[in-house]
């Protein structure tokens, strides 16, 4: 495990760029919260602990897939929907905009086709059933939020304009796509009639020992048609996310993970838990909660139940159970 770790360091390691946003680095990007740590040694040594010492939980019973053939949202016009294709995959219907999030319809969430985390949930729409795609968001380039074949087949299929963070355009020319606009954190761009904003979250990328945090993660904020939605993408718990609510907010929709905590019970540095989860929903202003990145792909600790029960029991506690819109693969929803 040594030779996998060796030569890697933390987010922290270097010094902003001078000149160029906190976020900056002379080499990549970083985290601006002063108590983020998540090195790869330590990620590796967690590994090695889980794999060696620890036993995984059962499962537990998988969500089920509603059936869903698509032809409502083929033939929806200006009605807002939103459907939970799995994992942090959501179609976004916006003032006739069809919009992905994070599209995934591989079968590992991996660099190989033979191993690493395998989905145990099928997709809640089959792809030859998606209405015309329009945008794309991606978060980061995480396996499990970008796939290589679904973006190269969304690209054969819709040639859709591609809305990534710093790093990602060139990634993305090298499969031969183009229509891609690439964003730092608070800069937008408008597309048929919506506006599309970089917004900041806490996380990581990296495909590779090589390209750690050499491109930019983060959430997404997207207005129009007398609708906001907000995309965490995938964060762990900063307080500061409350400045996207401050300055775009308040959310009709917000998407936000509850998954992929695993052993820590409060304050994992990429993942919120769902507890965690639902302080950012009051921090951006959230009136509607869609919880994604949960019971897909066979790659967390917890049980497949625990993320949306923990969240459930959070929100009845708090007394805002009525705005929590908890899907089933293939579940559409106006909003």
């Amino acid at each position: 495990m040594s030779v996998l770790v060796a030569g890697v360091v933390s987010l922290r390691a270097e010094p902003a760029a001078s000149a160029s946003p906190a976020h900056h680095l002379a080499k990549g990007f970083r985290n601006l919260d002063g108590t983020y740590r998540f090195s790869m040694t330590e990620r590796a040594e967690r590994l090695v602990r889980r794999v060696l010492f620890e036993h995984w939980p059962k499962r537990g019973a998988l969500p089920a897939v509603l059936a869903n053939d698509g032809a409502t949202l083929r033939s929806n016009g200006t009605t807002p929907t939103v459907t939970w294709i799995g994992h942090s995959t959501l179609l976004v219907q916006l003032a006739g905009v069809n919009i992905l999030t994070d599209p995934h319809w591989g079968e590992r969430a991996s660099p190989v086709g033979f191993a690493g985390p395998r989905r145990l949930i099928p997709p809640g729409m089959r792809f030859a059933d998606l209405p015309p795609i329009h945008a794309v968001v991606i978060s980061h380039d995480h396996y499990d939020h970008l796939d290589v074949d679904t973006v190269v087949r969304l690209e054969r299929a819709f040639h859709p304009r591609f809305f990534v963070p710093l790093g990602l355009k060139a990634w993305m020319g090298d499969l031969g796509i183009t229509n891609v606009v690439e964003l730092d954190w608070w800069e937008s761009q408008a597309f048929r009639g919506l506006t599309f904003t970089c917004t900041p979250a806490q996380h990581s990328s990296g495909r590779g020992l090589r390209d750690q945090n050499l491109r930019l993660w983060s959430s997404w904020v997207v207005t129009g048609g007398g609708k906001r939605l907000f995309f965490a993408g995938d964060t762990g718990y900063t307080k500061a996310l409350g400045e996207i609510g401050k300055r775009l907010g308040p959310f009709d929709l917000a998407a936000i993970p509850i998954g992929g905590y695993s052993a820590w019970e409060k304050g994992h540095p990429n993942h919120v838990n769902p507890e965690e989860a639902l302080q950012v929903f009051e921090d951006v202003g959230g009136r509607l909660f869609v919880p994604i990145h949960f019971g897909t792909f066979d790659m967390n600790r917890e049980p497949f139940a625990e993320p949306p029960a923990r969240l459930m029991k959070a929100a009845v506690a708090a007394g805002i159970e009525e705005h929590v819109a908890l899907l089933s693969p293939g579940q559409s929803i106006h909003w």
